[in-house]
């Protein structure tokens, strides 16, 4: 199934929409993965040819999972053949939202962990944009379950935002206002694309989600049961891709009244 959609965006969208549309309950639950495929389409980073070997072994892999834990959910013979796959049986058994994160990071992580030999192929702000991206999802993800690590004393707004469902969930998990819309980038410096950022994911990032970046990772290490995810993170700093002697990336000295308002108000 997902061999026969490999090299077409466009079936790789509609593979990923019907195993949420073949059955009721769960519709509402595409609406993040859909987005941030469709922004994959309209980068390019899913094409067969141009594209990139990383985004493309990633979705894969998303939709694998997705794909077979279906297929076991209505009677196909054969055990789960990965975490991912027991996740996504879970949700389908017992729709959540909880349930939904646990299933998509799982897959999204393990797509991760498992191509990291294709990062190599990648230029650098394509690398540093891979931690951004993981990054983001790890964040939503403890907005559900964790509100208190994620929105301090703002907390109660965490199952609000953080839903997949709802439209308050598309700040971090659609990332159209983060990544670029096209693939390759531009061969410009990383510093004026830190520059040239959108100025609320700018606080959102270095003054909500930067803070708590050890503690995300973390979590999501424990929740997920995958204990080298918390590897990807040293002294503070992401590096799955990004390198630690630039983490100077995940400081900044721009907008620095508006960045210390946002941490104070949810600390």
């Amino acid at each position: 199934m997902v061999a026969a959609v490999r090299d077409d965006p466009g079936d790789r969208l509609r593979l990923a929409a019907a195993f949420y549309e073949d059955r009721p309950g769960i519709r509402a639950y595409r609406r993040a993965e859909i987005a941030f495929m469709k922004w994959q389409i309209r980068c390019g980073v899913l094409r067969a040819t141009g594209g990139s070997p990383w985004w493309r072994a990633v979705n894969e892999g998303l939709l694998r999972d997705a794909a077979e834990a279906d297929l076991l959910f209505n009677g196909a013979p054969g055990d789960a053949s990965s975490r991912g796959v027991s996740y996504w049986l879970v949700f389908l058994k017992a729709p959540s939202p909880e349930h939904w994160y646990q299933a998509h990071n799982a897959s999204i992580v393990d797509g991760y962990l498992r191509h990291r030999d294709l990062v190599a192929g990648e230029g650098p702000l394509e690398r540093f944009f891979m931690d951004v991206a993981l990054l983001r999802v790890l964040y939503a993800h403890a907005l559900l379950v964790r509100p208190r690590l994620a929105l301090g004393r703002l907390a109660f707004l965490g199952p609000l935002l953080g839903d997949p469902r709802r439209r308050g969930a598309d700040l971090f998990l659609s990332l159209k206002d983060v990544l670029p819309d096209e693939y390759p980038l531009p061969k410009v410096g990383i510093e004026k694309v830190l520059a040239d950022e959108n100025y609320l994911s700018r606080i959102v990032d270095y003054g909500v989600i930067a803070p708590r970046i050890p503690e995300l990772y973390s979590h999501a290490a424990a929740d997920l049961g995958e204990p080298r995810l918390a590897e990807l993170c040293v002294d503070e700093f992401p590096v799955y891709a990004w390198p630690y002697e630039q983490r100077h990336v995940w400081r900044t000295d721009r907008s620095p009244l508006a960045i210390a308002v946002a941490r104070a108000v949810v600390s």
